[in-house]
């Protein structure tokens, strides 16, 4: 065997080991969990804190989060903000990122070197160099795409329960339920359409009973979620309260231009629907009706034509 294939052989070896020795920390318990476990004694607590597998993945990605973990307060507030509008509320959300992205970005490159050195058409250097270097920066930005795509998803889920939500506030602040009563009322009732804003609304109530302000709660709802329509509901209805307009009416108009720029999205969507289908109609569709319809005729012409073309050209 060659140095590289001694080398792959290695770095296979410590993966698996790794990976088997992070699952024996993760999922097997310690002596002394499995003699309570054996006498019926549960250990688990009612908190809300995250589970034991959990600490421990985060422990073990600690260190390997540091190299890529950005030193600048700015930035890491800024990354916070992201986790948060993604869902991700807890402070090992970074870490686990952060370590994701340094083990891509240096497992990638070192899994295309080795499958390439291990090839029998060896690549020239300059190949090499730039699939390794693409395998790093592959690696280095795919946490940023997925990142990217949950923060999408969640907050289209709560662009498209929003108008519901207002509905329904609006219907509480008519019936003379105060803004506090109506956001807890809301929270309760929302949740059998969308999870996700209902955790929303269910944490502004608990910044509310806890003494916080209701500007500062509610501009907190504007940065958890990152909707440009939440933000404009909270710009409303801090308006609203400090100039003692009515808020009825202020939901209720919010609500249409909700709905509004909601089927305008549908609308606009669903014009795009033509253009999308369009390359898989040529390259995918149409070449097989052509091959249905003038295959027959290709054939025939094979068979008749050709063998009199041939007989003339030969008299």
């Amino acid at each position: 065997m060659t140095i590289l294939e001694l080398g792959f052989v290695g770095l296979v070896f410590v993966a698996v080991f790794g990976v088997a020795l992070l699952g024996l920390r993760t999922f097997a318990g310690t002596p002394l969990q499995e003699r309570l476990d054996a006498v019926g004694v549960s250990t688990e607590t009612s908190g809300s804190g995250p589970p034991q597998w959990l600490e421990k993945i985060v422990a073990a990605a600690t260190p390997v989060a540091r190299l890529s973990l950005p030193d600048d307060e700015a930035q890491t507030s800024a990354v916070r903000v992201r986790f948060m509008n993604a869902g991700y509320r807890h402070a090992w959300a970074p870490v686990v990122f952060f370590a994701a992205k340094t083990v891509l970005s240096l497992g990638l490159p070192l899994a295309v070197f080795f499958g390439l050195s291990l090839k029998a058409t060896t690549s020239s250097t300059t190949a090499m160099l730039f699939y390794v270097l693409t395998a790093a920066a592959a690696g280095y930005y795919l946490p940023n795409f997925v990142l990217k795509k949950m923060i999408a998803r969640r907050q289209r889920e709560i662009f498209e329960s929003f108008p519901d939500a207002l509905d329904l506030m609006t219907i509480c602040v008519e019936a003379g339920l105060g803004m506090d009563a109506a956001l807890a009322r809301v929270a309760g009732e929302i949740g059998l359409k969308s999870r996700v804003l209902s955790e929303e609304l269910n944490l502004v109530t608990l910044e509310l009973r806890a003494g916080s302000g209701k500007d500062k709660a509610l501009r907190g709802l504007a940065t958890r979620t990152g909707v440009e329509d939440v933000d404009a509901l909270v710009a409303m209805l801090i308006q609203a309260e400090r100039f003692g307009t009515s808020i009825a009416d202020s939901l209720r108009v919010q609500s249409e231009q909700l709905r509004t720029k909601r089927r305008q999205r549908a609308e606009e969507q669903a014009a795009k629907i033509a253009l999308k289908l369009l390359f898989p109609l040529i390259f995918f569709i149409f070449p097989s009706l052509l091959v249905v319809l003038m295959g027959p005729a290709f054939i025939q012409i094979y068979r008749v034509l050709l063998p009199t073309f041939s007989g003339g050209a030969a008299n």
